[in-house]
């Protein structure tokens, strides 16, 4: 199902961008919200590897400021974060797309871990609370579902 006649349809990239920050910012019990990963990254890495002209880097900006608005962090701190891993998902999709899918999740873990490594390294030096070990601990239950990410955003368009 393509959302519009375009093979890479920005539209279909904010859309599902829109969602994955409405699932991210969902309301959790405490002991589910320290696994619950962050689907906005998730979504935000995969269109960044398979179309990166559709979205650029403007998508990760604009993101990272949503979740920082609507968190309460630090303004721009999620935006930076974010917009890094939109230029590595840029910069490196024609390698990272080829792999299969078990290496494609490696990459994501390490994303992921420079995310919150970025997020941790901000509090820190602004002297706000850079949390406990569990804060790491979705960047490998993201990793862990990277393949079901992957398989339900591939069924959205068509690859090239």
């Amino acid at each position: 199902m393509i959302i519009t006649g375009s093979r890479e349809s920005p539209l279909l990239v904010y859309i599902t961008a829109l969602i994955a920050l409405m699932l991210t910012l969902m309301p959790l019990p405490r002991s589910l919200g320290v696994l619950w990963p962050n689907l906005l990254v998730l979504v935000i890495i995969y269109w960044s590897m398979m179309m990166p002209r559709a979205g650029g880097i403007l998508i990760g900006f604009l993101g990272g400021l949503a979740i920082d608005v609507f968190v309460g962090s630090q303004l721009g701190q999620h935006a930076l974060a974010l917009s890094l891993l939109c230029y590595l998902g840029i910069r490196l999709h024609l390698l990272v797309r080829a792999k299969p899918l078990f290496e494609q999740a490696l990459f994501v873990l390490a994303a992921l871990l420079i995310y919150e490594g970025v997020l941790w390294a901000i509090d820190g030096f602004s002297n706000q609370s850079t949390g406990t070990w569990t804060r790491w601990l979705h960047s490998f239950t993201g990793a862990a579902i990277w393949p079901l990410v992957a398989g339900l955003l591939g069924r959205l368009h068509s690859p090239r």
